[in-house]
């Protein structure tokens, strides 16, 4: 059993968030949600979704500590992993409420990243044929859904107009926390990755944010579904 996620099994399908509100949430759409560990109030849930095996489990803040769970995920039988969560918007062309499937997920290098890879560089990408799903699925549900590249910041406070500004410049569409060490780490452990992300501010424009949280929780219920729906069509 690994060390922090005390759960004996979870399915091959999962889906990560980092609010323990929202995996509570989720896990609330499953069929038969049975709560399997809360150790550390990392919340993981187990339960089916059109007749197929789903897991919800939780990931807290940051890459580090994400990394930790992601790996025992996968040490209890993961196979499939989809993170669904918000993230701040650094480019004109997105904007609050709209969802952003990431085709890469830029970094800094240096922490966990040196620590896994020494002076590699990797290209930390979901599975494609996962985030074409994501994408797909969300255009049929007439969805505002963007695909490009994200970065994955370890600091939270560090982030201002000028670094949103120095990344929206190579492309980047939004800013989130977590995303370079889920696709890394998938890719070094050969199972798939993916991300729907939910643009609930914006770095350009700070005054702006999803301030209704009845709006904000429709919306991730809106996201599961899609992630769900991803996740049970995919062979694992």
């Amino acid at each position: 059993m690994p060390f922090h996620i005390k759960a004996m099994r979870v399915a091959p399908r999962v889906v990560v968030v980092g609010d323990p509100g929202r995996a509570r949430l989720l896990s609330s759409m499953l069929i038969r949600p049975e709560l399997v560990s809360e150790n550390r109030g990392l919340l993981v849930y187990n339960g089916t979704w059109r007749g197929l095996e789903i897991t919800v489990a939780t990931h807290g803040m940051g890459g580090p500590g994400a990394a930790i769970v992601f790996e025992e995920l996968i040490q209890a039988g993961a196979r499939a992993i989809v993170r669904l969560g918000t993230t701040g918007g650094i480019s004109k062309e997105v904007s609050i409420g709209d969802f952003v499937v990431p085709t890469a997920a830029h970094y800094i290098h240096g922490g966990l990243f040196r620590q896994y890879f020494g002076d590699l560089t990797v290209s930390a990408a979901p599975c494609l044929s996962l985030a074409w799903r994501l994408y797909t699925k969300g255009l049929q549900r007439g969805l505002r859904v963007h695909a490009g590249p994200v970065v994955s910041s370890d600091a939270f406070y560090a982030e201002d107009r000028s670094v949103a500004e120095k990344w929206a410049g190579v492309g980047a569409l939004t800013v989130e926390m977590e995303c370079a060490a889920l696709f890394s780490i998938a890719m070094l452990r050969r199972v798939k990755a993916a991300a729907l992300l939910l643009v609930n501010g914006h770095l350009l424009e700070p005054d702006k944010r999803m301030v209704s949280e009845e709006e904000l929780l429709e919306r991730i219920k809106l996201g599961g579904e899609i992630v769900f729906d991803s996740l049970t069509s995919v062979k694992v």
